[in-house]
């Protein structure tokens, strides 16, 4: 009995073999490795600041873990930073109260708020207050 000649298979190939594939140029190929290594440091630092902050069940038997999460929250805001996302000021800082309006400038708002449509804003502090028309009481509260 003949034996029979395996066909020439394809070897597997892995993800680097496959990343070499896709992108011809070297550069493409360590921008995209870069990109997963990022996202790899991204979930990582994510995981540990989640476990940093719930309480896993003791059905698990993982200990808690006491550990300061200030190194890895700055990690996971500087890969953020990489893909382009960045974290929202805090309010007071840069001297503005936050938003990013100064007063000199939400008082020319205001003035040009004024000029276009003249109307008056009434901020009523406390509740419940009755708007109503009628003539007045003859209760003598009123009177000053």
């Amino acid at each position: 009995m003949p034996e029979e000649v395996k066909k020439d298979e394809p070897k597997k190939k892995g993800i680097l073999g496959k990343l070499k594939e896709a992108a011809d140029d070297k550069e493409e190929q360590i921008a995209i490795l870069s990109t997963f290594v990022r996202l790899g440091i991204l979930v990582w630092s994510g995981g540990i600041l989640t476990l940093a902050y719930i309480k896993l069940p003791p059905a698990l038997g993982i200990p808690e873990q006491k550990l300061d999460p200030t190194f890895i929250a700055s990690v996971f805001t500087g890969v953020l930073a990489t893909f382009g996302v960045q974290a929202a000021k805090k309010a007071g800082e840069n001297g503005n109260g936050g938003g990013g309006i100064t007063k000199a400038d939400m008082e020319r708002l205001i003035a040009a708020a004024a000029q276009t449509a003249p109307a008056q804003t009434i901020r009523i502090e406390q509740a419940p207050v009755q708007i109503t028309q009628g003539p007045p009481k003859s209760d003598e509260s009123y009177k000053m």
